[in-house]
């Protein structure tokens, strides 16, 4: 994962501009971008696949089969997937998840299994035989005697 440096133009140290990776032409910008050891016009360093920006999604862009790629796509392209452990559909690499223990959610599915309630970040949820529950559920579970406790 290459790091992205922008940086203000500088001259080589023969005080010629410096080539454009992208189109071959002279970087007479005042900014470029250095990756991959080349230099780039802004407009020219972009993912091979959306063809987005990439000085301005981030500070990091992927290189993989001869292809400069943004996150997004190189997971979509070359990231491992799985299957969500509520709803058993696959999750693309790229989207962002919810986990517990060796379990993986998609966003939506990470909710209480009896009673549908959402979690938010910081809730306490609980995990019985790869189910989750919320407090309410899990401690009618417990007065039934039916629950062990498994706090995450």
């Amino acid at each position: 994962m290459p790091i992205l440096d922008k940086t203000i133009k500088q001259l080589d140290p023969k005080g010629k501009q410096k080539g454009c990776a992208g189109c071959n032409r002279k970087i007479k910008d005042r900014y470029l971008l250095k990756a991959l050891d080349k230099y780039w016009h802004e407009d020219c360093l972009k993912c091979a696949c959306c063809d987005c920006r990439l000085g301005e999604v981030g500070s990091t862009l992927y290189t993989k089969a001869n292809l400069i790629l943004c996150r997004r796509d190189y997971l979509r392209l070359f990231g491992t997937t799985g299957n969500c452990a509520a709803c058993s559909k696959l999750i693309p690499a790229f989207e962002m998840v919810m986990r517990a223990r060796d379990n993986v959610y998609h966003l939506d599915c990470f909710a209480c299994q009896l009673c549908n309630q959402r979690f938010c970040v910081g809730d306490k949820f609980f995990l019985k035989n790869n189910m989750i529950l919320c407090q309410m559920d899990y401690e009618e579970g417990q007065l039934n005697g039916s629950f062990e406790t498994q706090v995450q």
